[in-house]
């Protein structure tokens, strides 16, 4: 019985020991099979018909550029406010800063006229918070660009559309 074992054991050896060489011929075949899609020119296509016909591409100047704004896609809120400390709004404002405290209000305000704006305080009763405009308009797409430009700065700026 000890033969046996042993004979068994020697022949499983020896078979996983020929199964696990890899085989030379598959790796030459992979390696000849990428030299010859290597060797293709660089833009051809093998399973085009040789007889094709392809027209050029044929460069024309443009003459017309769209525009396209998108305004109605931009977002604003619709606030009844009263003005605390400006000149006066316009039916669109940039809203850079809301305050429940109007000295803070005040003091954001001072920076602003000192950077060059002509800075605001307005308040919303129904939330009691006074907001500071920074800039105000009557069109949308001014006031969208300059809370763009503003943005750097004071990143929480938004619109605000009064309703008067």
């Amino acid at each position: 019985m000890k033969k046996y074992t042993l004979l068994c054991v020697g022949l499983c050896a020896a078979m996983a020991f020929t199964s696990c060489k890899s085989s030379e011929s598959a790796y030459k075949k992979a390696y000849e099979k990428a030299k010859q899609s290597e060797a293709q020119a660089p833009g051809t296509n093998t399973t085009l018909d040789e007889n094709a016909v392809v027209a050029p591409v044929e460069a024309k100047p443009a003459t017309e550029a769209r525009v396209t704004d998108n305004l109605d896609n931009i977002s604003y809120r619709q606030e009844s406010v009263s003005l605390i400390s400006g000149s006066g709004l316009k039916d669109y404002s940039v809203i850079v800063g809301s305050f429940s405290l109007i000295s803070n209000a005040e003091g954001l305000q001072q920076r602003l006229k000192a950077a060059g704006y002509d800075a605001q305080i307005v308040k919303n009763e129904d939330k009691n918070m006074y907001r500071v405009v920074a800039t105000t308009f009557a069109d949308k797409g001014s006031a969208v660009s300059s809370r763009d430009q503003l943005r750097e700065t004071y990143p929480e700026a938004w619109l605000l559309y009064s309703a008067r």
